[in-house]
């Protein structure tokens, strides 16, 4: 199945506790139905020090969303949209913001 959210897109939060909050998704889990997106769903992690020299302590991270709690944001308007697909006459086979009817590239 085709991808409808892809690593560097910028996505916006549509519900829970970062509802509203922009970022870029730096990271896709197809297999799980989620993405990492940088500053949503920051979570407090208890490290332990280890050998090579990194440091112990609480470090926040980022979290995984689900793909269901996200869409993407139109390039031509920078609102948020859904995403369809349509096959240009080359053959290519392209992502397409629903609202405008952009060709969003990547």
């Amino acid at each position: 199945m085709a991808a409808r959210i892809k690593k560097g897109d910028t996505v916006v939060v549509i519900t829970g506790s970062s509802k509203g909050v922009q970022g870029e998704v730096l990271e896709v889990r197809p297999s799980e139905d989620r993405a990492v997106v940088r500053g949503v769903a920051i979570a407090k992690r208890h490290q332990r020090a280890s050998r090579m020299g990194q440091e112990g302590g609480i470090i926040a991270r980022e979290a995984a969303v689900h793909l269901s709690n996200l869409k993407l944001v139109d390039p031509a308007s920078k609102k948020p949209t859904r995403v369809g697909f349509r096959v240009l006459e080359n053959g290519k086979k392209v992502r397409v913001a629903k609202a405008t009817g952009e060709v969003i590239e990547g």
